[in-house]
């Protein structure tokens, strides 16, 4: 039998047993079986966490940025040297394939190591005055204690790259990630006692997001709040913030529309929205959620895309030759049948996958196979409500306007694809469409020098690049009279 580990709340550099004396299961979602144990934190051990990254964090700023980012590196190495370990541990708590899990990993330490090289890129601006001998400094400080929440599927990056420009512009960070798949981001804990970081300047915390989560958005301690995850969750993170006017940055729901213009290269396209689609059982913010054919290549795109659909193998993500793996937990596996049998019922047609995949391996688990709906019409719930999921429905378009339409009928606005060869074709859509982030020729998949920014329900604030390590700074003004 495999041993049960039990993790504790890295509070002040120290693992703290909860005072609720409870602890929540973190369930393996290929096997139903219970991978390890964490606390069930409360609302005053939220606020425990909070005062020790305020005194840390009046340290911490003092600390030349350079000298923080030297600490920083040596984390990034650490997270390295574990990668075999973090990546087993994410696949066993959110069921990625495990060559997935390996470039989480090394995408975590590149964010963080990403935000070391902005340390000495800290640059505000003298301004002319309108007053004789006055000159107006305007610096950038750090705003103080960073809340960061983040989301189940991609845990560890998603810490990473919150923490890394967080730290590096000189705050203080309380990190809560989600019960599903808080594992991996708690041995950041142990990593950051090994290499030196003061004790306070990075908490992690785990417990349930009406009294813990609320409890840390809502103290005046926390200045910035960073959240990823549902839209819902957003808001009433907003609402909660609201009272303290604290700064709050989101990355939300998504419903990328991906669309193949009549000139494109379908073979290109075909593989693009192949893995813009499944990649991570379709459990990404900017994938492909709905696809929109030209009527002219519909029927060759998709003979060839539903062949690559069918072939595409679930199973144990720890075997090299799976291409897909469970979903997350039950609640979505539920969600997914759901959504099946409500766009069967408004009168789509299931053109692949739909069920769960037949064999013994699959009796336990949370499966669902690659699904593919046709005869979808716009109005459809599907098209509208995000899966999170490998579902996608397909629908033919005939104009560009009528293409544009149907992709900005839409609550959200964080990513669109679109494959065509005419630059004509390129340009109207940049200017048309409503997202935030658009992929052109290639599929979903953001780097650290960009902006994953999202527009309507899909966020505010925006990540990465010099614009979202802007967040986590504040700005202080100087009016300077050097002679009266």
């Amino acid at each position: 039998m495999t041993k049960i580990k039990d993790y504790k709340l890295f509070i002040n550099g120290e693992w703290r047993t909860s005072a609720s004396g409870e602890t929540i299961d973190v369930i393996n979602p290929t096997t139903e079986e219970i991978v390890a144990r964490v606390q069930n934190g409360t609302s005053e051990e939220a606020i425990e966490a909070l005062e020790a990254a305020d005194r840390a964090q009046k340290k911490w700023k003092k600390l030349p940025a350079r000298k923080r980012a030297e600490l920083l590196y040596k984390l990034a190495e650490e997270i390295k040297a574990n990668s075999d370990y973090l990546a087993e541990l994410l696949v066993k708590e959110q069921g990625k394939l495990l060559r997935v899990a390996k470039m989480e990993v090394a995408v975590t330490a590149s964010f963080i190591e990403y935000a070391c090289e902005g340390a000495r890129r800290i640059e505000g601006d003298i301004i002319p005055s309108d007053n004789p001998n006055e000159q107006i400094w305007i610096q950038k400080i750090p705003r103080g204690v960073v809340v960061a929440i983040t989301a189940w599927n991609f845990p560890l990056a998603l810490a990473g790259r919150k923490l890394g420009p967080a730290l590096i512009a000189g705050n203080s960070i309380v990190i809560k990630p989600t019960s599903e798949t808080p594992l991996a981001t708690l041995e950041l804990g142990y990593l950051a006692n090994k290499v030196g970081i003061p004790k306070g300047v990075i908490n992690i915390l785990t417990g349930p997001g009406r009294a813990m989560g609320n409890a840390l958005v809502e103290s005046p301690i926390c200045k910035m709040v960073t959240m990823t995850g549902s839209t819902p969750v957003g808001q009433q993170i907003a609402r909660n913030a609201a009272q303290n006017l604290t700064h709050v940055q989101l990355e939300l729901g998504g419903k990328a529309p991906f669309i193949v213009f009549e000139d494109a290269d379908i073979d290109a396209a075909v593989d693009a929205a192949l893995h813009s689609r499944f990649d991570n059982c379709g459990q990404v913010c900017t994938c492909n959620e709905r696809m929109y054919l030209h009527e002219s290549i519909y029927d060759t795109f998709m003979e060839k895309f539903i062949a690559k659909t069918k072939a595409i193998k679930v199973g144990d993500p720890m075997l090299d030759d799976t291409d897909m793996g469970p979903k997350v937990n039950g609640a979505e596996l539920k969600h997914m049948e759901e959504l099946i049998a409500i766009s069967l019922k408004e009168g789509a047609t299931l053109a692949a996958g739909g069920k769960r995949p037949e064999g013994p391996e699959f009796q336990k688990g949370f499966w669902i196979e690659p699904t593919v709906l046709t005869n979808v019409t716009q109005e459809m719930t599907i098209v509208h409500e995000e899966s999170f999921g490998p579902i996608l429905p397909v629908l033919k378009f005939k104009t560009f306007d009528e293409v544009m339409g149907y992709a900005n009928d839409c609550a959200y606005g964080l990513a669109a694809m679109i494959f065509t060869n005419n630059i004509k074709t390129i340009m109207e859509c940049n200017d048309e469409l409503e997202y935030g982030e658009i992929y052109i020729n290639r599929g979903h998949g953001e780097q650290h020098q960009g902006f994953h920014n999202g527009y309507k329900l899909s966020g505010s604030g925006g990540e990465d690049g010099k614009y979202g390590f802007e967040q986590y700074l504040e700005k202080k003004t100087f009016y300077v009279r050097h002679k009266v």
